[in-house]
């Protein structure tokens, strides 16, 4: 006679207590082993290539996860794991397989909350290194350039979906939220590059990503509220827009106020660690403040940096939170790319060519959107504005965010999602070469800025 199986969480009871919970230090352990090797493998291969590591630790996602090989696969997607890593984790820990996928299952949402304490590490280090000074020294021209980079973008993506691809309101918002802001990052290190960065263009593109990033975080903090339940209606939406830019003003205005009181704290604290720990309670207590106002606690995270960063410890800061990102931000990404299923832009599927179509869509009008910025101030200095358009275009880590969030919000469908994947992998690759490229028969512009 042979008996039914023993449904999952009765099979689980009959483990005993050692071998459950040496199966699920395995399952945890094998798992960051793979995310962190295979991200680091990757980041190491795009750096020499002079591209962002954050591309590199999406890259392995999408290889370890639902386009590759089946290692590491979010729950929520019902897809199953690979049935030799299954094999492999059953022999080792002595437990059938069937048990292996469920205790995957359900330590996955405890591996998203560590992968969630490095994209706010992120934000609030992307918040700390936001040189407020170099918005204002650039004054009127950043202003302009970065409200037109992300409203034409905005523009651009949220209406050209809802119109011709039928897409809905909230999914389209929040794609065309996807494409507004600009990676400081990418942008300060190929003009750093070019010898560019202290020129009137460098520092005009450096000011506005600045403003572009606050602009596109307090959009898509409306965004993920409004996904959240509410109605997409003008009260609604005027009353998360107020509460998202007061609390960046207020953020702004606590850097001129409540840093130096930071300061003198942290100077009266001498055990180890004070710098990271004082930091981690202005992140905490920033996320908890946006969170009981309505707001996404992301928000919060990027304006506890923003309130640092006027801060005499900001080096210090920078230092103590970079291994933080180091590590927990790699898993973030990483888990993005797992999700990612690239099948639905196979062009061989007829199926698929509307999500090709869109992505086609996507990377155009969010290029076209950022150069178009380049003539959208005035200026009685002459000023290159094919410079100051190109170098608006990457999207990079903040689009890969904007992304992360998405996701985890269920806002995108897969085609959407991965259409938004290639766009900001599109313009962090183009962005690079074709400044090169307009720069190449400008030697003098160079060499007057260097």
């Amino acid at each position: 006679m042979v008996l039914p199986p023993l449904p999952l969480p009765d099979l689980l009871l009959q483990l005993g207590a050692h071998q459950l919970e040496v199966a699920e230090t395995l399952v945890w352990v094998g798992r960051l082993l793979v995310i962190v090797v295979a991200a680091r493998l990757f980041a190491e291969l795009l750096v020499r290539l002079q591209l962002p590591t954050i591309l590199g630790e999406l890259l392995a996602g999408v290889l370890l996860g639902l386009s590759g090989l089946h290692w590491i696969v979010p729950p929520d997607t019902q897809a199953q794991l690979s049935s030799g890593l299954l094999q492999l984790l059953g022999s080792l820990a002595h437990v059938p397989l069937p048990a292996v996928q469920e205790i995957y299952n359900d330590t996955f949402p405890s591996l998203q909350l560590v992968a969630g304490l490095g994209l706010y590490a992120l934000l609030f280090l992307t918040g700390l290194e936001s040189e407020l000074d170099e918005l204002v020294a650039v004054g009127g021209q950043a202003i302009t350039v970065a409200v037109a980079g992300v409203l034409l973008p905005f523009a651009l993506g949220t209406f050209g979906l809802m119109a011709l691809f039928g897409v809905e309101p909230i999914p389209a918002i929040f794609a065309g939220a996807s494409m507004t802001a600009t990676s400081i990052g990418i942008t300060a290190s190929v003009f750093g590059e070019l010898k560019m960065l202290r020129s009137r263009e460098g520092q005009i593109v450096i000011g506005a990503a600045v403003l572009d990033d606050i602009l596109g975080i307090v959009i898509l903090a409306v965004v993920v509220s409004l996904s959240a339940g509410e109605s997409l209606s003008a009260g609604p939406i005027l009353r998360l827009v107020g509460a998202a830019v007061l609390f960046v003003v207020v953020a702004i205005g606590l850097s001129r106020t409540a840093a130096p009181a930071f300061d003198w704290l942290l100077d009266q604290l001498k055990a180890p660690g004070e710098v990271i720990v004082a930091s981690f309670v202005v992140l905490s207590l920033c996320c908890f403040a946006a969170t009981a106002i309505g707001l996404e606690a992301a928000l919060g995270a990027f304006a506890g940096g923003l309130i640092l960063s006027n801060s005499r410890h900001t080096k210090a800061i920078q230092e103590a939170v970079k291994p933080v990102v180091a590590l927990f931000a790699t898993i973030f990404f990483v888990l993005i790319g797992t999700g990612i299923d690239l099948s639905v832009l196979d062009p061989t599927d007829p199926a698929n060519r509307y999500g090709l179509v869109v992505a086609v869509f996507l990377l155009l009008a969010a290029i076209a959107g950022k150069i178009a910025s380049g003539w959208a101030f005035l200026s009685a200095q002459p000023t290159d504005r094919w410079l100051v358009g190109l170098g608006m275009v990457p999207r990079g880590e903040v689009g890969l965010i904007f992304l992360g969030l998405g996701t985890q919000a269920h806002l995108l469908s897969p085609s959407l999602e991965a259409a938004i994947v290639l766009m900001v992998i599109g313009t962090t690759f183009l962005a690079p070469v074709l400044l090169r490229l307009v720069l190449a028969g400008r030697g003098t512009l160079a060499e007057a800025s260097s």
